[in-house]
């Protein structure tokens, strides 16, 4: 059974960093992609970033390009969400999860979930 455990979510002030990682288990994740979401109170779940376990190819949203920087280590069946430069918008619930669709960037494309760790930002 896959179960996906987020870890690293708190509070900062804008401008700092934070690194979550979430670790996978229950399969061998090689032929898979991992992606992080996050939903902000009253809003959509959005996709954020992903990486590919093999490979490690990237792709992120447009509002966190530049600032934030997904990362996996492999032998550890961890991936890693290094966030910068923070902002009061960035304040949300992030999700990991896993999808055997290698270029998928929405959230009905991925098949496994964790439970999430919340962000909070204060200006």
């Amino acid at each position: 059974q896959v179960q996906l455990v987020e870890s690293g979510g708190g509070l900062v002030q804008a401008g700092g960093s934070l690194r979550l990682s979430c670790a996978a288990s229950g399969r061998t994740f090689s032929n898979y992609a991992m992606g992080w979401f996050r939903q902000a109170p009253g809003k959509a779940r959005e996709f954020v970033a992903r990486i590919t376990w093999s490979g490690g190819w990237t792709y992120y949203a447009d509002s966190v390009q530049g600032r934030f920087t997904i990362s996996r280590d492999n032998a550890k069946n961890t991936v890693f969400l290094q966030m910068a430069s923070l902002k009061p918008e960035d304040t949300a619930v992030y999700s990991c999860a896993v999808s055997r669709n290698l270029v998928a960037k929405v959230e009905s494309q991925y098949d496994y979930w964790g439970q999430g760790t919340q962000v909070i930002v204060s200006s």
